[in-house]
């Protein structure tokens, strides 16, 4: 994608460069009860969907994980005791607030073999066949270039390593969709309530909503390089994992 080019920031189209300012003053705004928003709109499933991706990873002792987007470290903590004393998670993100909340939660677990990097996901300072795995935890809709950063991934990944994605997704019929846009409409107003601002459950009401289908994203990561892509569906579609192997 040129890099002049438009970009969805919920229903509005910005630059790329103004998408990844305002994705960050979001996160900015909410990291102080992220966690707390995320239980509130999920009904607390969130967490069982993580555990479900740890365990779809295969990940053993010793080896090394990225948790891209990785926000207040949900994902790096369950990681964390898999790996071991000689294995790595990499906690990374481009917001900074975000990881301070996780790097506070981490070192009061005492897991310090989670490592935390700022950084853009469409450019990971990583080396070629760094990770055996990477995840990405709700955070795929709120990338600026989607595909570029399957790319990367792809880049740092070993050969017949993992890639799990975890996103709210597209429910599988209509009833079920009709209900579900209803509970979204009230994010807003409970974010305002708990967070102290309603514009980004706004923003992430959009998200959710023009983010691709389950099909479009096996698609896109098939594109990327990904081999064996299959999705699994929860709550009838509202969230669903994804997984793909770097041949």
């Amino acid at each position: 994608m040129p890099s002049d080019s438009p970009v969805d920031f919920g229903f509005r189209k910005v630059s790329p460069e103004e998408k990844t300012r305002l994705v960050g003053g979001v996160f900015e705004r909410v990291a102080h009860r992220y966690d707390v928003m995320n239980d509130l709109m999920s009904l607390g499933t969130h967490r069982l969907f993580k555990r479900m991706l740890v365990e779809m990873s295969g990940i053993r002792e010793g080896q090394r994980v990225l948790d891209l987007a990785g926000g207040t470290g949900d994902l790096s903590a369950l990681f964390a005791p898999v790996v071991g004393a000689d294995g790595t998670v990499v906690l990374a993100d481009i917001n900074a607030a975000m990881m301070g909340v996780g790097r506070d939660r981490l070192l009061d677990q005492g897991l310090s073999q989670v490592s935390l990097c700022q950084t853009r996901a469409e450019a990971l300072p990583f080396a070629d066949a760094s990770f055996n795995c990477a995840v990405i935890g709700f955070g795929l809709r709120n990338f600026t270039d989607k595909d570029a950063a399957l790319r990367d991934l792809r880049r740092v990944l070993v050969p017949g390593g993992v890639l799990l994605i975890l996103e709210f997704s597209k429910p599988e019929n209509q009833l079920l969709e009709t209900a579900y846009t209803a509970f979204q409409a009230l994010w807003p107003g409970m974010g305002k309530l708990v967070a102290g601002d309603a514009s980004s459950y706004r923003y992430l009401v959009e998200s959710i909503k023009l983010h691709p289908n389950q099909e479009a994203l096996k698609l896109m990561m098939q594109d990327a390089g990904f081999q064996d892509v299959e999705y699994h569906n929860f709550v009838g579609g509202i969230a669903a994992i994804h997984r793909g192997v770097r041949p």
